[in-house]
């Protein structure tokens, strides 16, 4: 695969990106705001492992070569970390999983298909000012319990805007595009079941 970066795109891939993941989205939206994370802490530390074990599946894209070439600041878009800490803040215990990442340090990466898993990842943390406020109902904050939802130092605006201005930006041929399509689909779809299983 010979992935291309090209000064101008006829039309936004992070637009068609929306318009074909909207429906899995709100569903997902839903389904985490209905199941009250920020009831108290008890559930917001279950949020965590949603969390966690979401950012455990993309992990390994965030030391990938090649997506870093194509992505501004991969590494330091990296979150797993500060989930563990937060984890860490409020007593809870790292969720162990017997099953192998979707992502697998070393492994063989599809670039496409990780594209649209850090779709998902990147625009969550687009939206995390809301929930910073509602984690700070529970006195957790940037620096407690709540470090994965800090805003980037440039803010969230700009920092989506990179990323999305370099998504835009690769040239993709069609079968391509539906991987990135399919693995966003997919990130959200991951989201909501590990949401299902650990929220109600």
């Amino acid at each position: 695969m010979n992935i291309q970066i090209t000064p101008e795109v006829e039309q936004s891939r992070t637009k068609r990106l929306r318009a074909h993941t909207h429906a899995t989205h709100e569903r997902l939206d839903t389904g985490i705001m209905t199941a009250r994370p920020f009831e108290n802490r008890e559930r917001y530390g279950r949020f965590l492992k949603v969390q966690f074990a979401f950012h455990r599946e993309i992990d390994a894209l965030y030391s990938n070569a090649a997506l870093e070439a194509l992505l501004p600041d991969l590494a330091g878009r990296r979150r797993l970390g500060l989930i563990a800490q937060d984890l860490a803040d409020l007593g809870v215990a790292v969720p162990l999983s017997d099953t192998a990442p979707v992502f697998a340090a070393g492994g063989q990466t599809v670039i496409p298909a990780g594209l649209g898993w850090l779709y998902v990842a990147e625009g969550s943390n687009l939206g995390a000012a809301f929930l910073l406020k509602e984690a700070a109902k529970l006195d957790l904050t940037e620096t407690f319990g709540a470090r994965h939802l800090a805003a980037a130092p440039e803010g969230r605006g700009l920092h989506w805007k990179s990323f999305t201005a370099a998504l835009d930006a690769l040239a993709l041929d069609e079968a391509e595009e539906r991987l990135v399509i399919a693995g966003a689909e997919a990130a959200f779809a991951r989201v909501l079941s590990l949401s299902t299983q650990e929220l109600g």
